[in-house]
């Protein structure tokens, strides 16, 4: 299973990105597979930003992004987008794209399958 993430950049406070994760692989079938993104700032661990279920699409954020992010998914192109509106300066970091495994809230999302990650770089 591949996934293959893009869409990151430089962008200052304010603005917007969209990051799309393309998932290949003849064993995995995304629509029926929890999809999701963490992150990594500087200096810091990875933590959880969001996930959606492919059951009934339920949606799971960590507070930090709430308002301001937007998961949804295309199970057509087996891809699944970040929209990320109002950009800050705490919301750099290497993105990354997760897949499968296991959800059951914003705090214990464990995926089977990770991206190589896209870096978002917000300035002041």
């Amino acid at each position: 299973v591949q996934l293959q993430a893009s869409g990151g950049g430089l962008v200052q406070a304010g603005g917007s990105l969209r990051l799309s994760c393309a998932v290949s692989g003849r064993t995995f079938t995304f629509s029926t597979n929890n999809m999701g993104w963490f992150r990594q700032a500087p200096g810091k661990e990875r933590e959880f930003v969001v996930a959606m279920s492919w059951i009934g699409g339920s949606t799971y954020y960590t507070d930090s992004v709430k308002g301001r992010f937007t998961i949804s998914r295309d199970n057509a192109r087996n891809t699944v987008y970040l929209q990320m509106n109002s950009l800050k300066p705490e919301d750099t970091a290497v993105y990354y794209c997760a897949a499968g495994g296991k959800l059951y809230n914003s705090r214990s999302y464990y995926p089977d399958y990770w991206g190589q990650g896209t870096l978002v770089t917000v300035s002041s």
